[in-house]
């Protein structure tokens, strides 16, 4: 229950992050994003607050040898670049220049009813459901 309540919380706080950021607004995020045209840096300073506060949270949650929740930490164990790694980071950039619309602010605007969240929605499981596809019995 416990988990749950944090999980609950940690997605409410988030979501309200993206709504008042601006970045669960694609017309937004696309002003963003380009940079030889009418260029908004606005999120530029939302990202740099993000980053500022990740790094912060980050480093109290590693003096900790457990979560809030009374679990044991699960630190990712990879390390450095690989092919999957660049691919992966270039299909999510070029999706997110196409939509303006990233998994996260994709979510909210579902929550909010928009038609725009649920295309992207639905895009992104038939993307998860094609990668466990291809990828099905590959290790790495």
């Amino acid at each position: 229950m416990k988990k749950l309540l944090f999980a609950f919380i940690g997605g409410l706080v988030f979501g309200l992050g993206l709504i008042l950021a601006g970045m669960a607004n694609p017309a937004k995020v696309l002003g963003f994003l380009d940079l030889a045209g009418q260029w908004d840096p606005s999120l530029a300073f939302v990202m740099g607050g993000a980053i500022a506060v990740g790094l912060v949270g980050f480093r109290l949650a590693r003096s900790r040898a457990l979560a809030w929740t009374g679990e044991p930490r699960a630190w990712p164990g990879a390390k450095g670049l690989d092919k999957r790694l660049v691919l992966g980071a270039l299909t999510f950039g070029v999706g997110w220049g196409i939509a303006g619309i990233c998994p996260g602010p994709a979510l909210v605007l579902l929550g909010a009813g928009s038609g725009k969240g649920l295309l992207f929605v639905v895009a992104m499981v038939a993307g998860m459901a094609l990668h466990a596809i291809v990828t099905r019995g590959d290790t790495k």
